[in-house]
Formats: structure tokens, C-alpha cells, sequence
């Protein structure tokens, strides 16, 4: 090998080398001028956990069915978890560990989701008060209750001139406005009805005979000016009369609801009357 050759060699050698240091002083660059955060990330990069890491599925089930809008079937479940996870016993473990708790895990339609316990659903409750409107046929109606009491739904009917939809008196009874008062002594002894303590608490009256006259309703112009000569406005008594008690004492003791029931069933009646008609 002549000297020449043996110069060549050199040369490239230390060409060779002299890249592969200009190659380890880049990266050491790089790495400097790299963000502090990224070196730290990959350091706390937590690993997948394997089909043997029971507490850690766990958890994963439990994040899976918090985050859940709706209820997770089991293969929902075992497609986010790691391959050869036990997700029945998963879940079983996870549903009796929420047993004593304040949510429960639970099954519905095959699905499982996050629920308060039964026995603290009272704390989810909120009540209020409904504001309902009566509606002109019951304002006439407990009108006419509240002047003529006790009085028979057929003398309702006779009053306003037409007859007492279904639904107007069952309305009034909701409220506890009005209620069943006794029965009429004559044939067929129907019902009767009239106004209660709620009434008379919910429109400021001592007593029902403090409802307003002919006069005062004239004078808050609630009547008509040409009203007929005979009209008059009843005295309304909370007294006791024909119709408002209990059965006589030759007569048998009705069974217990009866007399609602046949105010039920003349409700029905009536309604199929006013169809008819």
C-alpha cells in the first residue's frame, strides 16, 4: 500500500468521526432547548394496566359508569377495559362495595348505572305548591254551594239553568272547598253538598253567613243593574237543614264511601246526558 492510499484512509476516518460528532452535539442541543415539561411527561406516563390488575380495573369501571350519560351494557364495559378482564366480577365487587353507600350500582334492562339509595330518595323530593284557576262553571257552581248549602246537584243544575259537567264538582272536592254534607229526605234521598273550613279559611270568613249580600255584591258591581224584581240573594247559613246529616234512625247506616260513590256515578250520568243532548 503506497503512502497515498494510506493518507486517503486517514482522511475519511477522521471525516467519519468528525460527523458523527457534529451528530451528538445537535442532539445534545435539541435536548437542551426542548420544553422542561416534555422529558417530565414522559417519566409520569402512566402504563396501561394488565388483566391482572384488579384495583386499577376497578377504578376504570367506576370512572366509565360515573362518566356515562346512560346505563353501560357489561360488553360496553369489557371494550374499554384491558383484554381478559373479569368484567362480572368487576362489577360485583364494585356493587357491593356501593351497597352501604349513598349511590348504588344497579341493573336495569341488562345495563348498569349509578343510582341514589332507595332510602335517601326523600332528599331528591321538593314540593310546591300548584296554582290552579277554576274555571267559570266551578266559580257558578261553588257559588251556589256556598248561598243554597246543602243543596242537590239536580238543584245546582236548576240554579244555573244548565247542567253540572263531570269533573266540576270532583274539582271543588279536590280543593276541599267543598264536601258531601248528607242526604236530602225525599225519594231517592240524594246528596247533598256544601262548603268546609278550607273554604271559608282560603276567603277570610269567620262564619259562612259573613259571605257577601245582595247589597254588597250590587255595590262591588258583581250584579247586573236590570236584574228581575223577584232576584234575590239567599242568606247562606253553615246551620244544619234538610239534607245535611246522617241517615234517620228507622233507616239501615249506608256502607262506608257509598254516598260518594253515587256522586261519582250521578257524575257520570250527567255527562252522558249532556253528550245525548
Amino acid at each position: 500500500m503506497t503512502d497515498e492510499q494510506i493518507n486517503d484512509i486517514v482522511e475519511e476516518t477522521e471525516a467519519v468521526a468528525a460527523e458523527e460528532v457534529e451528530v451528538a452535539e445537535a442532539a445534545a442541543e435539541e435536548k437542551e432547548m426542548a420544553p422542561e415539561g416534555e422529558e417530565a411527561a414522559e417519566d409520569n406516563v402512566t402504563p396501561f394496566p394488565t388483566g391482572d390488575d384488579h384495583a386499577a380495573q376497578l377504578r376504570m369501571i367506576e370512572a366509565l359508569l360515573f362518566a356515562a350519560a346512560e346505563p353501560l351494557d357489561i360488553d360496553s364495559i369489557a371494550a374499554r377495559l384491558p383484554e381478559g378482564a373479569d368484567v362480572g366480577a368487576l362489577i360485583e365487587d364494585l356493587q357491593k362495595m356501593y351497597a352501604p353507600r349513598g349511590v348504588n350500582l344497579i341493573r336495569l334492562a341488562n345495563k348498569w348505572m349509578f343510582r341514589t339509595a332507595d332510602d335517601l330518595t326523600f332528599l331528591m323530593e321538593r314540593e310546591a305548591i300548584q296554582q290552579r284557576k277554576l274555571s267559570r262553571a266551578a266559580m257558578e257552581t261553588l257559588a251556589i254551594i256556598a248561598y243554597h248549602q246543602p243543596v242537590t246537584r239536580a238543584e245546582i243544575e236548576e240554579i244555573r239553568g244548565v247542567s253540572v259537567s263531570k269533573g266540576t264538582l270532583d274539582v271543588l272536592m279536590e280543593t276541599g272547598w267543598v264536601r258531601l254534607r248528607g242526604r236530602r229526605k225525599v225519594p231517592g234521598r240524594p246528596v247533598t253538598y256544601g262548603t268546609t273550613e278550607e273554604f271559608m279559611i282560603h276567603f277570610g270568613l269567620e262564619n259562612i253567613g259573613d259571605l257577601p249580600g245582595h247589597e254588597e255584591l250590587r255595590a262591588a258591581g258583581l250584579l247586573e243593574a236590570n236584574l228581575p224584581p223577584d232576584f234575590d240573594v239567599p242568606t247562606p247559613s253553615g246551620e244544619g237543614g234538610d239534607g245535611d246529616g246522617d241517615f234517620s234512625e228507622d233507616e239501615p247506616e249506608e256502607e262506608y264511601g257509598q254516598a260518594l260513590d253515587e256522586h261519582l256515578e250521578s257524575a257520570g250520568e250527567a255527562e252522558a246526558a249532556a253528550k245525548a243532548g
